[in-house]
C-alpha cells in the first residue's frame, strides 16, 4: 500500500519525516525501532487506546522494544495540570531514560500532552506522533509545539519539542465520528485561507472526497503536512510567519476558554470554523477584506457541517467583553496590544499588530447581536 513521506529537514539533527498512508498503525514497530530506543511508552486515552493500544504495543513488542502503555480520559480536560503529572508519573514508573522513547497514539490532546511530557522527562525524551484524528494529522501533530491549558487560557503551559517521527495512518480516520471529521477538516480548510487560494478551491471542489476518503483525503493531509513542513522550517519558533498557523485562533482559543473546554458544548475544530469566520468578517469590516470573500468562507465551512457564528456556540459564550479579556490571554499578545491574524481576502493572510480593542468589542457586539 502506498505510503507518502514529507520530510522536515530540521538542522542539527532534528529532522524527521512524516510518513501519510492507510494500515501504517499495525506496523509501526520496525519503523520505531529504525530510532533504536529500547522502550517505547505509548500515551493514549481510553477510547483510542481500546481501538489501537493492542496492536500498536503488540507492533512495537514484535520489534523488540520493552513497551508500556499510559491512559488519560478523552477530551480537552485531560490537557491540564493534572493530566501533565499523571503521564509523566506514569513514564517515571515505567523506568523511561532520556535513550527511550514516548508515542502519542492519538488525537490533537494526546499529542499535545505526550508531547509536553516528553520535553519535560529527563529533561528531554525523544517522542513519535502518531495522530489518529483528522485534525491532528494535518496540524498539531507537525512541528514541536506541545503544551496544556490552564484555567487562564488555551496553550499557556508547553515547550517546542520536535518529534522523531510522525506516523499519520488515515486508515484511522474511517472510525471517526462525523462531529471530528467536520471539526478536523477547519484545519485543512485553513491552510488554503492562509496563503493557497488554489488549495481553497480545490477542497471546495473535493470536499465530499475529503469526508469519504479514498484519495482526496490523503491527498488532503499531505498538502496540508507539507504547506505545515515549509512553515515551521523557516520558522519553527514562531517569531514570525508561523504565527499565520493561528489564523482564526485568537477568536477560537477565546471561545474554548468560554466554555470551560467541555467538549460536548465545543470541540477545537469547531471553534476554529467560528475563529476563521469571524477573521474574515473582522477583516472585511475593517475594510481590508471583500466581503464576498468573507461570504465564501462561511458558505463552505457551513456546507462542511461546522457552525459559523457565535449564536452556534451552545449554552452561549458569554459577552463582548468576557471574549476581549480571553484574548488577552492569548500568546500573540504583545505588550499588552492585541494582535489579530487578518486576511485582505483568501489565502492573503497576515500578521496584525497593535489592533484596537475598541473595534475589536464594537465588532464582537455586532455578531452577538
Amino acid at each position: 500500500m502506498q505510503t507518502e513521506t514529507v520530510h522536515v529537514p530540521l538542522d542539527g539533527g532534528r529532522a524527521y519525516d512524516i510518513l501519510i498512508g492507510r494500515g501504517l498503525l499495525a506496523g509501526i514497530g520496525p519503523r520505531v525501532a529504525a530510532l533504536k530506543a529500547r522502550a517505547v511508552a505509548v500515551v493514549s486515552d481510553e477510547t483510542v487506546a481500546a481501538e489501537y493500544g493492542e496492536a500498536v504495543t503488540a507492533s512495537l513488542a514484535q520489534a523488540s522494544m520493552r513497551t508500556a502503555l499510559i491512559t488519560v480520559p478523552p477530551g480537552e480536560g485531560s490537557k491540564s495540570y493534572a493530566g501533565f503529572a499523571q503521564v509523566c508519573d506514569g513514564l517515571i514508573a515505567h523506568r523511561i531514560e532520556r535513550g527511550d522513547l514516548v508515542l502519542a497514539l492519538g488525537g490533537g490532546v494526546v499529542g499535545d500532552l505526550a508531547g509536553f511530557a516528553a520535553a519535560a522527562l529527563r529533561r528531554g525524551v525523544r517522542f513519535v506522533q502518531a495522530p489518529t484524528t483528522l485534525l491532528a494529522q494535518v496540524d498539531s501533530s507537525v512541528g514541536g509545539k506541545t503544551g496544556i491549558n490552564s484555567a487562564f487560557g488555551k496553550n499557556l503551559v508547553g515547550a517546542f519539542h520536535q518529534p522523531s517521527l510522525v506516523v499519520a495512518d488515515t486508515a484511522s480516520l474511517d472510525t471517526l465520528s462525523s462531529r471530528e471529521m467536520r471539526a478536523g477538516y477547519a484545519e485543512v480548510a485553513k491552510y488554503g485561507l492562509i496563503d493557497d487560494p488554489d488549495f481553497f478551491a480545490w477542497c471546495e471542489a473535493n470536499l465530499a472526497g475529503i469526508f469519504s476518503g479514498g484519495p482526496a483525503r490523503e491527498a488532503a493531509v499531505a498538502a496540508c503536512c507539507r504547506a505545515k513542513a515549509g512553515v515551521v522550517v523557516r520558522d519553527e519558533r514562531e517569531d514570525g510567519e508561523r504565527a499565520l498557523l493561528n489564523l482564526g485562533h485568537t477568536f477560537a482559543h477565546a471561545l474554548e476558554r468560554l466554555t470551560a473546554y467541555e467538549s460536548a458544548r465545543l470541540v477545537h475544530g469547531e471553534a476554529v470554523a467560528i475563529g476563521l469566520c469571524l477573521a474574515f468578517r473582522f477583516s472585511a469590516r475593517l475594510g481590508l477584506c471583500p466581503g464576498q470573500d468573507a461570504g465564501r468562507v462561511a458558505n463552505h465551512l457551513a456546507l462542511a457541517g461546522l457552525p459559523t457564528t457565535l449564536a452556534q456556540v451552545p449554552g452561549g459564550c458569554g459577552d463582548a467583553d468576557q471574549l476581549l479579556d480571553a484574548m488577552r490571554q492569548d500568546k500573540k499578545v504583545r505588550d499588552g496590544a492585541l494582535t489579530f491574524i487578518l486576511a485582505r481576502g483568501i489565502g492573503k493572510s497576515f500578521i496584525a499588530p497593535g489592533i484596537d480593542a475598541g473595534a475589536v468589542r464594537e465588532f464582537l457586539a455586532a455578531e452577538l447581536g
